[in-house]
C-alpha cells in the first residue's frame, strides 16, 4: 500500500510539472504575441492602403529675369558685348521672365478633391499639378491659406470618387508611438519612411504651433505629406526639418492633426481662417511674480495690457491673472493663445481671473483675430512746460518722475503716467531681469506711480505684508510686461 501511494504522488508531481511547463510556455508565445504587435514586421500593408490618397505636388511661378549676374566689366570693354550675349542666351533675352518650379507633397481628405498641403509648398505659384500615385495628373486651385500654421487647402475636379485618408486624434499619440511618413522627398517620387513619435507639443516659432517630432526620414520635398498612425490615420502634416546639412538627421516635424482640422474647416467654409481674439498681452506667470501677487502657485497668463477690444469691455484689467478660460484651466500663455485662437469669433465666455487676492469672473463676447492684427494706435507727442524732474535710487534704479520733455523724448502720448528708469545698476536684479534707461514703470503692487514717493510707499506696503518681492509693470516702446523685484532686507 505504501508502495502505491508513493507512486500516486510521483503522478501528481509530474503532472503539475507538465501544467507549469505548459503555462510558462503559454506565456511565452504570448509574450513574443505582443511584442510582434508592438513592432510590426512590416508596413508594407498600411503603405498600400493609404498611398493612393498621396499626391506628389508640382508648382510654377513666373520670375523676373535676373539681370545682376553679368560680370562687373569697365562701361565700353570690348567684354561688355560678350557678356550681355552670353546673359540674354541664358535668360532668352534681356528682361525676359522665366519660370521656375518646385516640388512638394500632399494628401486627398475627400472623394470631390480637397486636398492638404503646406502653404510653402504652393505660396506665389502660378500653376499646380497634382500627380498622383496610380497615375495621372489634375491641375489644383487654391481654396484658402493659412500663413500662420502653414497649412494650405487645395482643389481638384476629377471624373470620378478620389481615394482619401482621414485624420486622426494627435493627443492620443504618445511618444514612442510607430509612424510612417509618405512624400516626394527630393524629388524622387512616392517614399514611404518609418520611425516613431520623438517628442510632442513642439514650438518652433508660430503662435498656434503644436509640433509631433519623429524621426521618420523627413526631407526637402516631403513638405506637405501625411505623418500616418498604424490606423492609417493622419496625426501630423509634415513642415520642416532640424538639420545643419538641408538633410534628414532624423530631426523631423509635423503639424499635429488636431490644429490642421481645424485650419482645414474654416478653408474649406470661409477660404480663410476665422480665430477668436481676446484683445488682451498676456505673459507668463514666474515663480517669484506668483509670490507677489499671493497667488498659490505659478499658472495662468498675467495679463500687461488691456487695450481697446473684447476684454476691456468684458472688465479685464492690467495685472489680472487668467486662470480659467471657457470652462478649462489655463496653464501658460501658449494653452492660452491657442485656446482663445480655437473659439467661435463671436462667442461669450466665462473668463477667470485672480485680482487682488480673490478669483473673479469675467464675461467675454470674443472678436476676430485676423480683423484686430496691425491695429496699433499712433503715438502722441506735446509740448509743454519742462520741469526739473525728481530722481532717487531705489532697488538698483535710478528713477525720474515724469515731465513732458520725457514724454517727448520717448516718443509717449501726453496723458503717459509712470516713473522713467534713468540707469539701471549692472550688479542689482533689475539688471539681470532686463531693466534699462529709458523703461517706464507704470504700475508697483498692481498700483499706478507718478512719484518715487508712491514707489516707495508700495514697497512699504508690500514688507509690511510679507511680500519678499514686489510686482512692477515696465513699459518699453510701448510694449509692457511685468518684472518681480526682490524687496531684500530694510
Amino acid at each position: 500500500m505504501r508502495a502505491l501511494a508513493l507512486t500516486a504522488k510521483q503522478e501528481t508531481t509530474t503532472a503539475v510539472r507538465a501544467l507549469w511547463f505548459w503555462v510558462v510556455a503559454l506565456a511565452l508565445v504570448l509574450a513574443q504575441t505582443i511584442a510582434a504587435q508592438a513592432r510590426p514586421e512590416s508596413f508594407a500593408d498600411l503603405a498600400q492602403k493609404v498611398s493612393p490618397a498621396v499626391v506628389n505636388i508640382t508648382t510654377s511661378t513666373m520670375v523676373a529675369a535676373n539681370t545682376d549676374t553679368m560680370p562687373m566689366v569697365p562701361e565700353g570693354s570690348p567684354f561688355e558685348d560678350f557678356f550681355r550675349e552670353f546673359r540674354d542666351r541664358n535668360n532668352g533675352g534681356e528682361g525676359q521672365p522665366r519660370r521656375t518650379s518646385a516640388l512638394g507633397s500632399g494628401f486627398v481628405i475627400s472623394e470631390d478633391g480637397f486636398i492638404v498641403t503646406n502653404n510653402h509648398v504652393i505660396e506665389s505659384a502660378d500653376e499646380i499639378i497634382i500627380e498622383f500615385y496610380e497615375g495621372g495628373e489634375l491641375q489644383a486651385e487654391v481654396i484658402g491659406t493659412d500663413p500662420k500654421t502653414d497649412i494650405a487647402l487645395l482643389k481638384v475636379v476629377a471624373d470620378g470618387p478620389l481615394a482619401f485618408v482621414s485624420f486622426g486624434d494627435s493627443d492620443t499619440a504618445r511618444v514612442g508611438d510607430w509612424v510612417m511618413a509618405m512624400g516626394n522627398p527630393l524629388g524622387q517620387g512616392f517614399s514611404v519612411s518609418a520611425g516613431i513619435v520623438s517628442a510632442r507639443n513642439r514650438a518652433l516659432s508660430g503662435t498656434y504651433d503644436d509640433y509631433i517630432q519623429t524621426d521618420a526620414a523627413i526631407n526637402r520635398g516631403n513638405s506637405g505629406g501625411p505623418l500616418f498612425n498604424m490606423d492609417g490615420q493622419v496625426v501630423g502634416v509634415n513642415t520642416a526639418i532640424l538639420s545643419p546639412n538641408g538633410g534628414s538627421i532624423g530631426i523631423g516635424f509635423s503639424m499635429a492633426s488636431n490644429v490642421v482640422t481645424r485650419v482645414v474647416e474654416q478653408l474649406k467654409e470661409f477660404g480663410e481662417t476665422r480665430r477668436g481674439w481676446l484683445g488682451v498681452r498676456i505673459q507668463d506667470v514666474t515663480d517669484d511674480v506668483a509670490e507677489a501677487i499671493g497667488l498659490d502657485e505659478a499658472r495662468g497668463a498675467l495679463v500687461t495690457d488691456v487695450p481697446e477690444g473684447p476684454a476691456l469691455e468684458g472688465g479685464m484689467k492690467s495685472g489680472d491673472v487668467i486662470l480659467s478660460f471657457d470652462g478649462k484651466d489655463v496653464q501658460d500663455t501658449r494653452g492660452l493663445v491657442r485656446r482663445v485662437g480655437n473659439a467661435e469669433v463671436g462667442k461669450a465666455v466665462r473668463v477667470v481671473v485672480f485680482r487682488d487676492g480673490k478669483t473673479q469672473t469675467l464675461k467675454v463676447t470674443l472678436g476676430r483675430r485676423e480683423e484686430a492684427e496691425g491695429t496699433v494706435p499712433a503715438a502722441q507727442t506735446d509740448e509743454g512746460e519742462e520741469v526739473a524732474p525728481s530722481e532717487r535710487d531705489v532697488l538698483g534704479l535710478t528713477l525720474s518722475e515724469m515731465t513732458d520733455e520725457l514724454r517727448q523724448q520717448l516718443d509717449l502720448g501726453p496723458d503717459a503716467e509712470g516713473l522713467v528708469v534713468r540707469d539701471v545698476d549692472v550688479e542689482t536684479e533689475a539688471y539681470e531681469k532686463g531693466l534699462r534707461g529709458g523703461d517706464v514703470i507704470t504700475e508697483a503692487g498692481q498700483q499706478s506711480l507718478s512719484t518715487v514717493d508712491d514707489f516707495e510707499t508700495r514697497i512699504e506696503d508690500a514688507r509690511d505684508a510679507g511680500r519678499k518681492s514686489l510686482l512692477l509693470l515696465v513699459r518699453r516702446s510701448g510694449e509692457p510686461r511685468f518684472v518681480a523685484l526682490s524687496l531684500g532686507e530694510e
